[in-house]
């Protein structure tokens, strides 16, 4: 019989969420696996954004100067309003006495797993696993047993508590059973990347802008190496969304020369609002997109995903140190709440702007952007929010 290992917890998933998580308990004493499907932690371009708070969380695991001398500070973005021209600033500078990082910090989230895997393998508690799928659980009163599937067998694990941090498709939320609740936007979202820069010839644009228009509305964003650009992908084929013409139209939509423009990565997929009707089941744990989804204008995901590995882990200590594990269900109150009140509220609402339209409702979110450039206290408490302090703070109110 094969031997069957033994772990305090495993995270199923080195993704950001799930190399973050290990990199806590790990860094507390506890017995952790990290156990990755892939040969090593995925390249995804989705995600570029780090938040203030995002920023202080990882400043805990010691990472967060490692990703500063990786990427750029952003502390003003731009709404942009295509038809119009107007543009509406935003500083988070304007935080600082509520943060020691007040901006946004665009760096592509594979640097901070990648990071994190490496300095696990250092960690004399801690275990990494590529190429380690997560193919069956089953847990009692004691713990959970864990199957890991590799090229040649299966590894078998007895843990104490499994992390499902293994993504939108989970295989642990779907071996729990827990509905998924919620919606896909009925357009695809298409990404472009190029390496020619933007603001030699738009040189007012800030790193990251958000370019609201009913025809075809738009994101445009720095990180290190790349402008990346987000537009809703309709009702044109993949083929089409691919082509040379479709770059052309796109570029062509704010550059002078959209032919001439050369891309990295032209990439389609689709978005999703779900959020799972529990984060918690026994001893068995739900974290960032196997938990909750939404569209990623904000840049609110993987950011309340890390927020989730810290509320749950800083928790999930306690509780292996002997504390009742009524804890965790007040990690599942307080992450499912914000996710609910929050995370999604305010992404659908950042949808609506962007598609803006040119009638009454436009105009409404035009007045309120326009008011807020003005209003101190309004526009401090929407800098709040879209930079998740307030989500933070409202979750820390609830028991």
């Amino acid at each position: 019989m094969t031997n069957i290992k033994r772990v305090q917890v495993v995270v199923a998933g080195a993704g950001p969420v799930g190399s973050v998580a290990a990199m806590y308990l790990a860094m507390n004493g506890v017995d952790v696996i990290l156990a990755e499907t892939g040969a090593d932690n995925a390249a995804d371009l989705r995600a570029s954004t780090f938040h203030p708070p995002t920023l202080e969380m990882l400043d805990q695991i010691k990472v967060t100067d490692y990703l500063m001398g990786m990427g750029l500070k952003s502390p003003v973005y731009h709404w942009r309003d295509r038809k119009s021209g107007e543009i509406y600033p935003f500083d988070f500078g304007e935080l600082a006495g509520d943060t020691k990082y007040p901006f946004r910090l665009q760096c592509e989230q594979y640097h901070l797993s990648r990071k994190l895997s490496d300095r696990l393998t250092e960690e004399p508690n801690a275990e990494v696993l590529f190429n380690h799928r997560l193919v069956w659980f089953q847990q009692d009163d004691e713990g959970v047993d864990v199957a890991l599937e590799t090229p040649t067998e299966i590894v078998r694990v007895r843990a104490d508590y499994l992390i499902g941090a293994d993504g939108a498709s989970s295989i642990v939320r779907k071996w729990l059973g827990i509905e998924f609740d919620g919606f896909t936007y009925p357009e695809r979202f298409l990404c472009l990347s190029t390496e020619q820069e933007i603001r030699d010839e738009i040189p007012d644009l800030a790193y990251v802008n958000y370019v609201s228009d009913a025809d075809e509305w738009m994101v445009l964003l720095r990180v290190p190496t790349l402008w990346r650009v987000l537009v809703p992908a309709n009702e044109e084929t993949t083929e089409e969304l691919l082509s040379e013409d479709k770059k052309n139209r796109v570029f062509g939509g704010f550059l002078k020369d959209g032919e001439s423009v050369q891309t990295r990565h032209r990439t389609i997929y689709r978005v999703h609002q779900r959020v799972a009707k529990q984060f918690r089941k026994d001893r068995v744990l739900l974290i960032g997109d196997s938990a909750h989804l939404n569209n990623p204008l904000g840049g609110f995901g993987m950011n309340s995903g890390v927020h989730d590995a810290f509320n749950l882990c800083e928790k999930l200590v306690d509780v292996l140190k002997g504390a009742d594990d009524e804890l965790l269900d007040v990690f599942d109150r307080q992450r499912r709440t914000m996710t609910h009140s929050f995370t999604q509220q305010q992404t659908i609402e950042n949808m609506e702007i962007m598609r803006g339209g040119q009638g009454e409702a436009h105009a409404r979110r035009r007045e309120k952007m326009l008011s807020m450039q003005t209003d101190d206290d309004a526009r401090r408490q929407y800098l709040l929010r879209q930079s998740m302090i307030a989500s933070l703070r409202e979750a820390a109110a609830i028991v």
